[in-house]
């Protein structure tokens, strides 16, 4: 086969690999999973196959491994975290792609397994890291609730701005100290009704849909431990609804947000300036948000017929991986780079001889 000739291999279904869809898994990883899940299969048959916590509605693991040889015509797609090094061992000689979320776990990936990484930063950390593997980026979607029904100034109703009768929305988790303990309660100090949400909510986008300012500073959550924010899909939801955005930049932040234009930076110097400003958006919310165009053409980025747009471009490419070697079936056609180890030692044996060369003009030795 040729390099110009189409592919003759075609998965005939993916799977969706997870700890367990039960309370003790909940959380956003699980959601873009299951939320991933169920966009594949709007363009090949998709399962969610659980391999800790066994369902009555998923397949596990251990029980597909068993029935099925490798290779099969089946893709899986990992992405846990801390688990996707046992996780590619146990699929070694099958089809398998990791979805990459966060970074920073510090394992490294087999030669020729694919990356399709969820931001610019995730794709940055693998593209440095496994340079050789194929890197594919696919950012995470909205789910259509939050485009359909935010009020937003390009929606219908979405300049009805004496109806938002929460000042300032604050989630407790992820938040920083100095959001929770200092910035939230000089907020209340002006008068300013903050609703510091935790637990449960039914309807998230009416919550959002009423409040006037979102804050969002997750930087010193994830820098404590040790893992990236791996898309940042509140502050996102949060602009679909109409709310003045201020929120930390780190990481995959700084994919979709911009200092200034579609968010204001958080924690930006001192309490007092954070504090100015915050009462300054409340006050006047149209003057702080994007305008209509660049906001929409941000949420159009992320919808989830954009998301399935570029998954069936690379699935296509994975299929043509297929036949030359890679998509995790087989390494020993896969290139590979040198261990950083090896990279070091070369830098220092070229130093090495550069002095040797403008000390012994004409004399150069060999490695």
């Amino acid at each position: 086969m040729t390099p110009t000739e189409p592919s003759s291999v075609r998965f005939n279904s993916i799977r969706v690999l997870v700890p367990g869809t039960g309370t003790r898994f909940r959380c956003g990883g699980l959601r873009v999973a299951l939320q991933t899940a169920r966009l594949l299969s709007t363009l090949r048959p998709t399962q969610v196959v659980t391999y800790r916590e066994r369902s009555d509605e998923h397949p596990f693991l251990d029980d597909l491994l068993r029935a099925e040889s490798a290779p099969s015509d089946a893709l899986w797609i990992v992405s846990w975290g801390f688990d996707v090094p046992r996780s590619l061992e146990r699929l070694r000689g099958r089809p398998v792609v990791y979805q990459a979320h966060s970074s920073g776990y510090r394992f490294d990936l087999p030669p020729g397994v694919p990356v399709v990484a969820v931001s610019r930063n995730t794709l940055g950390y693998w593209a440095d890291r496994a340079p050789r593997n194929p890197l594919f980026l696919v950012p995470n979607a909205l789910e259509p609730h939050w485009v359909e029904r935010g009020l937003r100034p390009s929606s219908v109703a979405g300049s009805t701005r004496s109806e938002r009768s929460i000042d300032v929305l604050v989630q407790r988790r992820k938040s920083s100290p100095y959001v929770l303990n200092q910035l939230v309660p000089a907020l209340q100090a002006q008068g300013l009704r903050v609703e510091v949400q935790s637990g449960w909510v039914d309807d998230l986008v009416a919550l959002f849909n009423h409040s006037k300012v979102y804050l969002y500073d997750s930087a010193e959550y994830w820098r404590g431990r040790g893992v990236s924010e791996g898309f940042g899909l509140p502050p996102l939801e949060a602009l679909a609804c109409g709310c003045v955005v201020f929120s930390s930049f780190n990481h995959a932040l700084a994919d979709m947000l911009t200092p200034g234009a579609t968010a204001h930076q958080i924690g930006q110097g001192t309490l007092a300036n954070d504090e100015a400003r915050i009462v300054a958006a409340v006050a006047n919310p149209d003057a702080w948000l994007p305008d209509a165009v660049t906001l929409d053409g941000l949420l159009s980025e992320v919808a989830e017929r954009r998301w399935c747009e570029r998954w069936s471009h690379v699935l296509t490419q994975l299929e043509d991986l297929q036949v030359y070697g890679a998509s995790g079936v087989s390494t020993a056609a896969a290139l590979r780079s040198p261990s950083t180890r090896r990279l070091r030692w070369r830098q220092r044996w070229d130093r090495l001889q550069s002095r040797v060369a403008n000390r012994l003009p004409g004399w150069l030795p060999s490695p």
